[in-house]
C-alpha cells in the first residue's frame, strides 16, 4: 500500500478477513447486536455512564500502565529516570565488555571548546548516536571517543577580551592558564548536555587536544611530516587578520557577501611597447594599460602586470581624453560603460604580442612593472589585465617566482603601512586611512581613471568579524602539492555520502596551494624549533625533536614557556651551540594551526595498528576544514586515508532558511527544547526525544530547518507514535509469546498479511539505517504506524481482540502479529528515540526481566 488502504479497500477486507461474528458471552444476554458493536468498538460516554458500566466487564479491553500522554515536565522527568534505570552510563562500557565479532568505529570531530552547546552540536552529536546505536543493536562493539578541540585563536581573543587592559601585562604562560581554565568550563557544559541527549560514549576517556599525551603525539606527527620534506619554512603570502594579528588558515574565515570595497580603475604608462606592438600604435601618442582593482592599498606594492597570452587585446582611443588605453577586446565595451565614455578601437591583437614590454609605476614613474603572460587572468571582471602585487596574492606571488620579481611586503603585522612604504603611507591603517591616501595619491599623479563602490564577498576573520588581508610573511606550511595525488587516488575507495561531497572535498583541495600551519600566539601546541639570535637559520632534528616530545609528554606543552632555553635542547646538542651561557638559538614562538591540532587525532584516538575510522560525520564545512586535515596529515604520515565513510550534514537554520542569530531572535537553545523556557506555554519541555526525532527526520544531507513549529510536529509525530505503541501494549496483556504464539501457517490472513508489511518494513529500515538515511527510516515507520496500523489493521482486529474469550485461537493469533509487531517498531525506533523505546520495553507484560532494549539485540 504505497499510499495506505483507502475506504474500498478497508470495506474489501472486512468482508474477506473479520472472522464471523460469535455468539454472545455470557453477560451480554439480551443486548442487541448495535449496542454490542458499540461496546466493543468504544460506547460513548453517555452510554457507559447510563449502563454504569455494566457492558465494560463484558470486553477484553487494553490493560496496560504505559501511560497515553507525559504532561508538561513529566517528559523530561520520565527521560532521566529511564536514563538511570535503564543503565544509559552503562551502555557503553556493556557492549565494549561483550564478545563481537566486527567493531565499529566512529572517530568524533572534535567541537570547539568555546561556548554552550548549541542546535548545531545536537544535530551532528545525535546523528553520531543514532548511527552508533544502530551498529551496536546489529552485534558490533562500539569505538566512541568524544573529544574536543581546545587551542586557538577564538579562545585566546575570549579569554583577553574578557580580561580588557588587564591583558597587556600578563605573561605567555598566565593567558594559557586562563585559556585552558575557559576551555574546560565550556567542555563541562557541553559534556553534560551530550549526556543529557542520550549520547552513548566512552566518557571517562574522552581526548582532549590540551591533553599532554595528545600534543606529544601531534608533534610526533609534525616531526615525521618534517622530515620527508612535506612541513617547511618559507617567506610566501597568507590571509592575515590584522585585528588577531596572526595568519589564518583558510578554513578560519568566513565570507561577509556584503564588504564594501572602493574598486579603482589605474592606468599604467606604457614605457616599452614590445617588438610587436610598436608597429600597431603611434610612437608619438601617449598609451597606458588600463587595471582594475578592489585593493587600492596594494599598488604601492606593484611589481608587474599581467595579461593573458591566447587572449585577444585591443588599442582604444577614449572619446572624452583621447588617451590611447590597452585593455582586452572583449572588456572595450564594458569599461567604456564604467568609465562613462566611449572607446574607438584603433587595432587589435593577441596578448602573447604584450611580452617582453614595461609600463611605468603610477606611484613611482622611474620604477618600470613589466607586463607578464599569466594563467590566473580572467575576463570575468576588470579589464583583462590584472595588476600584481607578489606579497599581497597567492598567485601574483606565483608570478614573482617565476620571473624573479621582488616580493617585498609593506605591511606590518597590525595591517598598517610600514615605513618602506614611504613617509606618506607609513603607519596608516591599508584597510582605512592607508587606501584613502593611495587613492589620493593616484589622483595627484593623474593615473585614476575613476572609483567605485563594489559590494561583494571578502574573507573576514570567523571569530572576531573583521576584514583580513593577504600579506606575505615567514610561517610553516604543508606542501600539500606533493600530497594531493595520493590524497586523491586513496579518496576513490572512501564512501562518501551523498557522493557529491567526495567532488566538493577534491575541489577544495585543488584550490589550496599550500597549507600555513604556524600562528603567531601563545594558546597552542609550540612548533618545535630554535631559531638563530643574529642569522636568519633555525634548528629542528630528531634530537631536538624528541628531547621535546618526552618534556611535553610528561609536562604538557607549557615547558615551552616555563623552561629556560637549554633545557629545551638535548645536551648532546646543546653543546654544539654555544652550550647554556652563550646559547645561540632562541625557542621559536609561533603555534601550531589548530586545524592541524585536531587533523592529528587518527594518531592520537583510533584504535588498532590500522588506526582507520570505520565513518566520519560532520558538516559539510568540513570538506575543507577536518576531514581534509585529517586525510593530509594522515597521507603524509603514512600513505592512508583515516576513514572508510564519510557522511556529510548540512547547517542548521531558522524556519525561512535564515542564518539563526540573536539579533533575528531566531536561535533556539537545545536545553529550552529539553527542559522548557521561563514561560512554558510558549515554550513547553519537549524532552530530549523531540529533539532526536528533528534531527533523525530531517534531510540531513541538505540544509536543516529548526523552528517552534518544527519541533511542535515532531511532539505531534512522537505522540501518535506513543499511542500506537500504547495499544500494542494494552492488547498483548495476558500473552506469552513462548507458550501462546501461533504458528504463521495457522494464523488468519489479515494476520499473515501483517506479518508480511512488518517483514518488508524491518528490511527497508534496515536498509535505510546502513546508507545513514534516518529521514527515509522516519519516514517509513510514521507511514506505517499511521496508515497500516492505525488506520488499517488495527480498525480490523478489535472484534477479535475484545470479543473472544482470552486464550481463543483467534485472539491468540492476532496477539502474535501484535507481539511481533511491537518488537520491530521498538528496536527499529530504538536508536532515534530511546528513551521512548526504553519505557516501552519496561512495560512488555511478559517480560520476565526487563532488559534494556539496545542489549538485545537487532530486528530478527
Amino acid at each position: 500500500h504505497p499510499r495506505g488502504p483507502g475506504a474500498a479497500a478497508l470495506a474489501a477486507a472486512r468482508n474477506l478477513w473479520v472472522p464471523p461474528r460469535l455468539r454472545c458471552r455470557p453477560g451480554w444476554q439480551g443486548t442487541t447486536g448495535r449496542l454490542l458493536v458499540r461496546s466493543v468498538t468504544g460506547a460513548s460516554n453517555q452510554l457507559q455512564s447510563s449502563n454504569n458500566g455494566r457492558y465494560r466487564d463484558t470486553v477484553l479491553l487494553p490493560q496496560t500502565s504505559f501511560p497515553m500522554k507525559l504532561l508538561g515536565q513529566q517528559q523530561p522527568d520520565t527521560e532521566l529516570e529511564i536514563q538511570q534505570k535503564c543503565g544509559f552510563s552503562e551502555l557503553y562500557s556493556w557492549q565494549r565488555e561483550r564478545k563481537a565479532k566486527t567493531e565499529f568505529c566512529l572517530h568524533d570531530g572534535p567541537p570547539y571548546a568555546n561556548g554552550d552547546p548549541h542546535v548545531g552540536h545536537a544535530l551532528n552529536k545525535i546523528l553520531k548516536d543514532i548511527a552508533n546505536r544502530y551498529h551496536m543493536m546489529r552485534g558490533s562493539k562500539i569505538h566512541y571517543v568524544p573529544g574536543w578541540d581546545c587551542h586557538g585563536l577564538p579562545i585566546e581573543i575570549k579569554v583577553l577580551s574578557e580580561l580588557g587592559g588587564k591583558a597587556q601585562n600578563l605573561s605567555a604562560v598566565e593567558i594559557r592558564e586562563k585559556a585552558r581554565s575557559f576551555a574546560e568550563a565550556a567542555i563541562k557544559k557541553q559534556r553534560s548536555a551530550f549526556i543529557r541527549w542520550g549520547i552513548m560514549a566512552d566518557w571517562s576517556n574522552c581526548y582532549y587536544t590540551f591533553d599532554r599525551k595528545y600534543e606529544a603525539k601531534q608533534l610526533r606527527v609534525f616531526y615525521q611530516m618534517y622530515e620527508k620534506g612535506l612541513i617547511y619554512r618559507s617567506y610566501k603570502p597568507v590571509f592575515w587578520s590584522p585585528s588577531s594579528r596572526t595568519a589564518l588558515a583558510e578554513a578560519e574565515l568566513e565570507y561577509n557577501p556584503e564588504h564594501v570595497s572602493r574598486a579603482i580603475y589605474v592606468k599604467f604608462p606604457l614605457m616599452k611597447p614590445s617588438p610587436q606592438l610598436v608597429s600597431l600604435i603611434d610612437g608619438s601618442s601617449p598609451i597606458s594599460v588600463l587595471i582594475w582593482t578592489t585593493q587600492p592599498w596594494t599598488i604601492p606594492a606593484n611589481q608587474a602586470v599581467c595579461y593573458m597570452p591566447d587572449a585577444k587585446y585591443a588599442v582604444v582611443k577614449c572619446s572624452k581624453s583621447g588617451d590611447l588605453y590597452i585593455l582586452a577586446a572583449d572588456k572595450v565595451t564594458a569599461v567604456a560603460s564604467a568609465l562613462e565614455t566611449t572607446f574607438e578601437v584603433i587595432s587589435t591583437f593577441s596578448g602573447v604580442d604584450l611580452e617582453t614590454g614595461t609600463c611605468a609605476h603610477p606611484l613611482t614613474p622611474h620604477k618600470a612593472s613589466p607586463l607578464l603572460p599569466a594563467n590566473h587572468v580572467t575576463m570575468t571582471k576588470g579589464t583583462g589585465l590584472v595588476h600584481t602585487a607578489p606579497a599581497h596574492g597567492m598567485e601574483d606571488y606565483s608570478v614573482a617566482s617565476q620571473h624573479n620579481l621582488p616580493t617585498d611586503c609593506l605591511v606590518d603585522g597590525d595591517g598598517v603601512f610600514t615605513d618602506v612604504a614611504g613617509p606618506e603611507l607609513q603607519n596608516k591603517s591599508v584597510l582605512e586611512e592607508g587606501t584613502d591616501v593611495v587613492i589620493k595619491m593616484l589622483q595627484a599623479s593623474k593615473h585614476l581613471l575613476k572609483e567605485e563602490k563594489l559590494v561583494h564577498s571578502y574573507p573576514y576573520d570567523w571569530r572576531t568579524k573583521k576584514p583580513v588581508v593577504i600579506r606575505a610573511s615567514k610561517q610553516w606550511f604543508v606542501n600539500i602539492t606533493d600530497i594531493k595525488a595520493t590524497a586523491k587516488e586513496l579518496l576513490k575507495k572512501v564512501k562518501f555520502i551523498p557522493g557529491s561531497a567526495l567532488n566538493a572535498m577534491v575541489e577544495t583541495m585543488d584550490r589550496r596551494p599550500y597549507w600555513c600551519i604556524s600562528r603567531q600566539r601563545v594558546w597552542g601546541v609550540p612548533i618545535p624549533v630554535f631559531h638563530h639570535k643574529t642569522k636568519d637559520e633555525f634548528l629542528i632534528n630528531s634530537q631536538t625533536t624528541e628531547h621535546i616530545i618526552k618534556l611535553v609528554e610528561q609536562h604538557g606543552s607549557d615547558v615551552w614557556w616555563t623552561l629556560p632555553p637549554e633545557q629545551l635542547l638535548p645536551e648532546e646538542v646543546l653543546s654544539q651551540v654555544g652550550g647554556p651561557d652563550a646559547l645561540e638559538y632562541a625557542p621559536g614562538q609561533d603555534i601550531l594551526d589548530i586545524w592541524f591540532d585536531s587533523g592529528t587525532s587518527w594518531s592520537c584516538v583510533l584504535p588498532g595498528t590500522d588506526q582507520r575510522a570505520d565513518l566520519y560525520l560532520e558538516g559539510k564545512d568540513q570538506l575543507g576544514g577536518w576531514f581534509q586535515s585529517s586525510l593530509l596529515t594522515s597521507v603524509a604520515a603514512r600513505k592512508k586515508a583515516p576513514f572508510k565513510t564519510v557522511v556529510v550534514h548540512g547547517f542548521t537554520l531558522g524556519e525561512k532558511g535564515e542564518k539563526m542569530s540573536k539579533s533575528l531572535g531566531n536561535v533556539i537553545d537545545p536545553d529550552v527544547v529539553i527542559n522548557g523556557g521561563q514561560d512554558p506555554n510558549k515554550e513547553p519541555p519537549f524532552g530530549a526525544d523531540v529533539l532526536r526525532w528533528w534531527v533523525a527526520e530531517s534531510n540531513v544531507f541538505t540544509e536543516v530547518t529548526i523552528s517552534p513549529s518544527v519541533l511542535n510536529a515532531a511532539r505531534d509525530d512522537i505522540s501518535k507514535l506513543r499511542n500506537t505503541l500504547r495499544f500494542l501494549l494494552g492488547n498483548i496483556a495476558g500473552f506469552n509469546p513462548e507458550t501462546d504464539s501461533v504458528p504463521v501457517n495457522d494464523m488468519y490472513v489479515i494476520d499473515q498479511y501483517m506479518l508480511h508489511l512488518l517483514q518488508d518494513l524491518a528490511n527497508k529500515i534496515t536498509d535505510a539505517y546502513k546508507q545513514y538515511d534516518f529521514g527515509k527510516v522516519v519516514r517509513l515507520l510514521r507511514a506505517f504506524y499511521t496508515r497500516e496500523l492505525s488506520s488499517f489493521y488495527f480498525s480490523i482486529i478489535k472484534d477479535r481482540l475484545y470479543c473472544e474469550n482470552a486464550d481463543d485461537p483467534k485472539r491468540r493469533s492476532c496477539q502474535t502479529a501484535l507481539a511481533e509487531t511491537l518488537d520491530v517498531v521498538v528496536r527499529s525506533v530504538a536508536p532515534i528515540l530511546p528513551h521512548l523505546a526504553e519505557e516501552v520495553f519496561q512495560h512488555i507484560p511478559y517480560a520476565k526481566e526487563p532488559k534494556s532494549v539496545f542489549r538485545t539485540g537487532w530486528n530478527r
